[in-house]
């Protein structure tokens, strides 16, 4: 397992490097776990299954069976906000928004096993995560994107702050395509998370394997 567990240790910054958050809605005539596994043999790092409109049984299924890929391939498997199914399922972790369940109750749902991820877009929710058991940020969106039509816009100069005042990884998300990513150098983020420009691709694999080696060169600009 690339992504190293407990409290007493952190994220492996590396696994978050390139962090792809699903969408069905891109899937076409693939099945999403043919769409996953293309962005994994790219050089996905890390995915987060996200999924706002299916049941609960429908979820589960989908969520075991893209948790036993990533398994395979030796990638850490998030649930997004349903921290049931992600403790069913045997999920690496769960990643929470401000609006979801507060980090601290969630800790104390998962335990202390489990990876729990965070959305932040100021200092101080930043620094309560952390402080209430985040062991990685999400913060965004740092630039416009049409996934998220209503996440407000986290200026670099606070994406460095947030970098500056907490000690566990950030990886930046909204809007981030290739021709963009460069422009986050510099700030203190670790990785990169990206949900249209991996799964709207035509060409998952190939895209990932580019986005992988600019998510490298900023990370370490």
């Amino acid at each position: 397992m690339i992504l190293q567990m407990g409290r007493n240790m952190k994220c492996d910054k590396k696994s978050l490097r390139l962090y792809a958050v699903t969408d069905s809605a891109w899937a076409g005539e693939k099945t999403l776990y043919a769409q996953v596994e293309e962005a994994i043999k790219g050089g996905a790092t890390c995915i987060q299954l996200r999924e706002k409109e299916l049941d609960a049984d429908a979820f589960f299924k989908e969520a075991k069976e893209i948790m036993q890929l990533c398994k395979t391939y030796g990638v850490p498997f998030i649930v997004n906000d349903n921290v049931g199914i992600a403790m069913r399922c045997g999920a690496d972790g769960v990643h929470v928004g401000q609006k979801d369940m507060t980090a601290g109750h969630v800790r104390r749902l998962i335990g202390e096993s489990m990876v729990l991820g965070v959305s932040a877009q100021t200092v101080a929710q930043a620094v309560l995560a952390e402080k209430n058991g985040a062991d990685y940020l999400g913060v965004g969106a740092v630039f416009s994107t049409e996934t998220k039509t209503d996440a407000d816009r986290v200026s670099h100069d606070t994406l460095k702050e947030i970098c500056a005042a907490v000690s566990i990884p950030v990886v930046a998300i909204g809007g981030i395509v290739k021709h963009n990513i460069m422009a986050l150098a510099g700030t203190g983020i670790d990785g990169v998370a990206l949900v249209s420009a991996i799964f709207a691709s035509r060409d998952i694999e190939k895209e990932c394997r580019e986005l992988r080696a600019l998510s490298e060169r900023m990370a370490n600009a």
